[in-house]
């Protein structure tokens, strides 16, 4: 993390580790700068050492500690599958829902039903998408891996 620090005698500003200095603004009254920083309370929002940061543990999204620490739903122990097309441009999604694991679990589990499937796919919010009509597929392996797993909707 870099921050400025203050100018030295040359006339340049240093660049500074260990410590975040306040910035003054000496512009419009009301506009220019967002008011965190016209009052002078900071958040290190994006780094070039790491890029995005998280606004909750400050640390890089791809190492970020909150969203392993977020408390998860209990459910009823039935893990559901179905298949959707709604909102994606026509294109057929498995949704998996009802699965008790943390995000980081909860990724790995994405990552092997997509690699079971061949597919593309995202897990987050506690859902798992993967792409194309692999609703059987996926029931099978979930079965395998020892839930108990319905079929949602049509």
């Amino acid at each position: 993390r870099k921050w400025l620090a203050p100018v030295s005698a040359d006339g340049h500003a240093t660049p500074c580790v260990a410590k975040a200095v306040p910035v003054t603004f000496h512009g419009p009254s009301r506009g220019g700068l967002p008011a965190l920083v016209r009052s002078g309370a900071m958040a290190l929002v994006y780094s070039t050492d790491h890029g995005r940061t998280c606004p909750g543990c400050r640390r890089a999204l791809a190492a970020c500690i909150c969203k392993a620490a977020r408390p998860v739903a209990a459910g009823d122990g039935i893990v559901r599958v179905s298949r959707e097309k709604q909102g994606r441009g026509g294109k057929t999604v498995t949704v998996v829902r009802g699965l008790v694991l943390d995000a980081i679990a909860l990724s790995a589990t994405g990552k092997q039903l997509r690699a079971a499937c061949g597919t593309g796919g995202t897990a987050k919010d506690g859902v798992i998408e993967v792409q194309g009509d692999h609703v059987e597929r996926v029931m099978a392996w979930l079965t395998q891996a020892g839930h108990r797993v319905k079929r949602a909707g049509g």
